[in-house]
């Protein structure tokens, strides 16, 4: 863990949080700034920065998010429920610990909305495939 990271320092018991479901590899507790009811935020018990730095063994953190979404969205009576996790500040990450946000959504709730889409580019797709070889 890391000394000044708030979601370190809520594992840690130093900061006080709204706990949910708790195991020996995640914790799962409220938003403080939700942006619907039974927003939620799921962390691993082990510090990563992004999720990109996470090693595939580590993975197992979320092994119950299945269970863990499908009780938050019993409980708070959603009709449905985003799962979404960001990683840098360019792609709206505040703090740096890994973290994924469950998000119970309500008919017509406007909590996000998707942008317009627009028809893939074969030139780009081709070039992306050819690039992303592993």
């Amino acid at each position: 863990m890391v000394e000044d990271c708030l979601f370190c320092k809520i594992i840690r018991g130093e900061v006080p949080s709204y706990t949910l479901y708790e195991d020996e590899d995640v914790k799962v507790f409220l938003d403080i700034f939700p942006v619907s009811k039974g927003h939620s935020l799921v962390i691993p018990k082990k510090h990563y920065e992004q999720i990109l730095d996470v090693p595939k063994e580590e993975m197992i953190f979320l092994k119950n998010l299945p269970m863990i979404s499908k009780k938050l969205k019993e409980v708070t009576g959603a009709s449905g429920l985003n799962i979404f996790q960001s990683n840098g500040k360019d792609a709206g990450q505040v703090i740096g610990h890994v973290h994924f946000h469950l998000i119970p959504r309500f008919q017509d709730d406007g909590v996000m909305k998707l942008p317009e889409q627009s028809k893939l580019d074969t030139t780009v797709a081709i070039d992306l495939m050819e690039k992303f070889k592993i």
